[in-house]
C-alpha cells in the first residue's frame, strides 16, 4: 500500500484524505494546528499529524503529495517535496483521477468566475442533477466520494492555487473570464500569475473549447497553443460569442435576449454570455438556458442588493477582492455612490479606482488599507472597521444615494472570509431599516 502526504486539514484536506483512503492509499494528514476532526479521521484509517510538521514526514518516499491550495509553496514542507523532485497535487487532480464519470465545464479568472459558475450551474441542474464544486466552496473531492460511480455534469470554480496543482485534469470547456492584478502576496510575480490561469486547457484536445475573452489584452497576450477549439467572446468585437442591442448569439444561435437579464452591468451580461455559452456545449438546450437567464437574480456577495431605506439603495460586493471587482461594481451605477471599501493589504495598487471619483460622494474606507485611498478619491475618510465606515456613510446618506459594500482588498485582516463579511455588512443594514 503507497503512502501519502496531505498537507493542510481545512475541509478539501480531509475530503482528498477520507478519497485517497477509500481508492487504496494509506494517508498522513498533517495541519500546523490541531486538527479537531483527528478521532473520526483516525477511526478510518487515515494517520493524523497536527500542531506541526515533524522531520520524519520528510523522510517517507511519496508517489506524490496533495496540498491545501492556499498554502504557498514557499512553505518549508511544501518547498522540501518540490525541490525533491515529488509531484504536488491539489485535490481537483485527484477528484478528476478517481470520478471518471463526472465531465467537466471549467471557470478561472480574476473576477466573474463565482457568477459565470453559478449560472452555469443553474442551466446544468435545470436540465437534469448536475454538481457545482471547486473554488465556490464546495471541494471537488467531497463530491467524488459521495458519487465517485455515478455520471454528471459539473460546473467547476477554479483558482489558480488549485489549477498550479493539476496534472491530468482535462475539462469539456473552459473559460478564463478576466486577468487583473491579484494575489500578489502569493504569487512570484504578476506574469506568474497570468500564466497558471491558463493551464485550465492545457490537457484539452480538439473536442473541447476555450472560450477566449478578447476584449481583455492579458488574455490575447498570455493565451497562447491553445490545444483544443478556440470560442473568441466580445462585448464590443466581431466574435463568436457577441451580442448586438437585442440578443446575444453564438455564432449563428441566439444564446437569449439581452432584456431577460437581472443581473447588472455589462460585465455580468458578458458572464451570462459565458455561462450560456459553456451550458450550451455541455448539451443544454436553448429553451432550458433561456428560462434560466430570466429568473436568475444574482450571487450572494457580489453587487447583492439588500435594501433600500429612505430612498437609498444598499449594495454588498463583499466577494470584490481587488480592485479590478471594485471597478466592475462602480461601473454598474451612474453617481452619487457612498463607497465602503478596505481590508488586507495584497499589495496591489488602487489607481484604478480613480475613474470613477466622479461617482463617488463619498468614500469611507476601512481595515488595513484604510489610508491607501486617500489618494484615490476626493472625498475620503479613514475609518477603523466596517460599522464605522457605515455609520459615516448613514451620517450623510441622502434620498437617491447608493450605499456600496465593495472592498477592493481581501477580508483577512477583519474577517474569517468574504462571506463573513458580506453576511456582517447585510445584518448591519437590517438593524439600520429596523431602526427607521
Amino acid at each position: 500500500m503507497e503512502t501519502v502526504l496531505v498537507i493542510g486539514a481545512a475541509r478539501s484536506g480531509i475530503a482528498v484524505s477520507k478519497l485517497l483512503q477509500k481508492n487504496g492509499y494509506h494517508v498522513i494528514l498533517t495541519d500546523s494546528n490541531e486538527v479537531k476532526e483527528k478521532m473520526d479521521l483516525e477511526t478510518l484509517g487515515i494517520e493524523v499529524v497536527d500542531n506541526g510538521h515533524p522531520d520524519w514526514l520528510l523522510e517517507k518516499d511519496y508517489p506524490f503529495v496533495v496540498k491545501n491550495p492556499g498554502i504557498p509553496y514557499r512553505v518549508p514542507i511544501v518547498k522540501h517535496f518540490q525541490e525533491a523532485g515529488v509531484p504536488i497535487y491539489t485535490e481537483i487532480e485527484i477528484a478528476y483521477r478517481f470520478a471518471p464519470g463526472f465531465k467537466y465545464a471549467a471557470v478561472t479568472g480574476t473576477d466573474g468566475k463565482t457568477t459565470v459558475t453559478t449560472l452555469l450551474y443553474e442551466m446544468l441542474n435545470a436540465k437534469e442533477k448536475a454538481l457545482v464544486a471547486g473554488n465556490i466552496g464546495t471541494p471537488l473531492s467531497e463530491l467524488a466520494l459521495i458519487h465517485q460511480e455515478e455520471t454528471f455534469n459539473v460546473a467547476l470554480e477554479l483558482s489558480n492555487f488549485q489549477l498550479l496543482g493539476i496534472d491530468t485534469f482535462r475539462p469539456k470547456i473552459s473559460v478564463v473570464t478576466n486577468l487583473a492584478p491579484d494575489h500578489l502576496d502569493y504569487m512570484d510575480s504578476l506574469e506568474e500569475y497570468y500564466q497558471s490561469k491558463m493551464l485550465i486547457y492545457k490537457n484539452c484536445n480538439s473536442q473541447d473549447w476555450f472560450i477566449r475573452n478578447i476584449d481583455d489584452e492579458n488574455i490575447v497576450k498570455y493565451a497562447q497553443n491553445i490545444p483544443c477549439q478556440v470560442i473568441d467572446f466580445s462585448l464590443t468585437q466581431e466574435a463568436d460569442l457577441y451580442k448586438d442591442d437585442t440578443f446575444a448569439y453564438l455564432k449563428d444561435e441566439m444564446l437569449f435576449k439581452l432584456s431577460d437579464l437581472k443581473i447588472v452591468g455589462d460585465f455580468n451580461c458578458g458572464n451570462a454570455m459565458m455561462a450560456a455559452c459553456m451550458a450550451y456545449k455541455m448539451g443544454i438546450d436553448l429553451e432550458t438556458i433561456q428560462s434560466v437567464i430570466r429568473s436568475f437574480k444574482g450571487v450572494e456577495h457580489r453587487i447583492e442588493y439588500v435594501n433600500t431605506i429612505n430612498g437609498v439603495r444598499f449594495y454588498n460586493d463583499s466577494k470584490a477582492t481587488n480592485t479590478h471587482a471594485a471597478c466592475a461594481a462602480l461601473s454598474a451605477f451612474d453617481k452619487n455612490v457612498i463607497l465602503l471599501c478596505g481590508g488586507k493589504d495584497k499589495h496591489i495598487s488602487f489607481d484604478d479606482l480613480k475613474q470613477y471619483d466622479h461617482k463617488i460622494k463619498h468614500c469611507f474606507s476601512f481595515g488595513q488599507t484604510k489610508d491607501h485611498f486617500k489618494s484615490i478619491f476626493t472625498n475620503q475618510t479613514s475609518c477603523q472597521t466596517m460599522k464605522d465606515a457605515l455609520d459615516h456613510a448613514i451620517e450623510i446618506m441622502e434620498e437617491g444615494d447608493v450605499i456600496l459594500l465593495s472592498p477592493a482588498c481581501s477580508s483577512f485582516d477583519q474577517f474569517k472570509n468574504y462571506e463573513i463579511r458580506g453576511e456582517i455588512f447585510k445584518d448591519l443594514v437590517e438593524e439600520i431599516a429596523k431602526r427607521g
